[in-house]
């Protein structure tokens, strides 16, 4: 029986990355410069403000936010307060940094994104199997062409996350436009609205909670990325969790995690928070 050779998917791949390490430095150069810049001095600013000061503004903010929610913000004072009892303060403060940057990059992205793929069809097909991809592609594979084109460091894992995050947010503000009802629709034509006072006026106030509700997946997403992002030089508790798996390190491995969920229990709330209170 004779035999199909192998379509040479691997030799093209390699081709296409060989090709744009070479002849597009002029564009990973410029953006690689930007973020490294953009997370540095984010990162130094958070750690500049001081721990209690920097505590105090969260949990005036949760409060604020869930309007009086007691519960959570006693969570937010005495988990914040764990995380500086057990050592992890400046690793949280450096994943707090990459989060927030990658998670406004993708989100910066995802819904003009989406509201170009909630006016046009075409659009549609052709960006909804490239999310399938970005989200089925296992997390890994991100890594490899990150390090090819920006080396090791903060940068190559805001980029791997910004494209293992912004699926939701792009599928969820098209969702949220498109399920904008007919008739609203309508009455916005027949008082003549433009397509653009339409866009900002009934569709996107309309559609709000469901952008929300993709902008918090998002940022949990960008969150999952921490300790994956941390084998290619991203600093943060990432880099703890993973030496404390490399060493076998147990105890290490469950403080440096627990601060992580403690991180993304805050984020995730606030973020839900403002969610509801939007809707109100």
């Amino acid at each position: 029986m004779t035999q199909i050779p192998p379509i040479p998917i691997v030799k093209w791949a390699d081709i296409i990355v060989a090709w744009l390490r070479k002849n597009a430095q002029w564009f990973f150069q410029p953006l690689k410069n930007s973020l490294d810049w953009t997370v540095s001095r984010l990162s130094e600013g958070l750690m500049a403000v001081p721990v209690l000061l920097f505590i105090i503004i969260m949990v005036g903010l949760t409060f604020l936010v869930t309007r009086k929610n007691w519960r959570l913000s006693t969570f937010v004072l005495f988990g914040l307060l764990l995380i500086q009892n057990l050592g992890y303060w400046e690793g949280t403060m450096l994943t707090l940094s990459l989060i927030l940057t990658s998670s406004l990059i993708a989100i910066l992205i995802g819904i003009p994104l989406g509201i170009w793929m909630s006016r046009s069809k075409a659009v549609q097909d052709i960006v909804t199997p490239i999310l399938d991809l970005m989200q089925t592609m296992p997390a890994f594979v991100y890594l490899i062409p990150a390090v090819s084109f920006f080396g090791i460091g903060m940068v190559p894992g805001i980029i791997a996350s910004v494209i293992f995050a912004m699926p939701p947010v792009v599928r969820l503000t098209n969702l949220g436009i498109r399920q904008v009802s007919v008739e609203l629709i309508e009455a916005a034509d027949a008082f003549g609205s433009t397509a653009a006072q339409k866009l900002f006026k009934v569709q996107i106030p309309m559609a709000k909670s469901t952008i929300m509700a993709g902008i918090n997946q998002t940022i949990m997403l960008a969150l999952s990325m921490v300790v994956i992002a941390s084998m290619i030089g991203a600093e943060g508790l990432g880099v703890v969790v993973f030496r404390a798996v490399t060493r076998n390190e147990a105890g290490q491995g469950f403080a440096s995690g627990l601060s992580i969920v403690i991180l993304a229990i805050i984020l995730d709330r606030i973020t839900q928070a403002l969610n509801v209170r939007k809707e109100h």
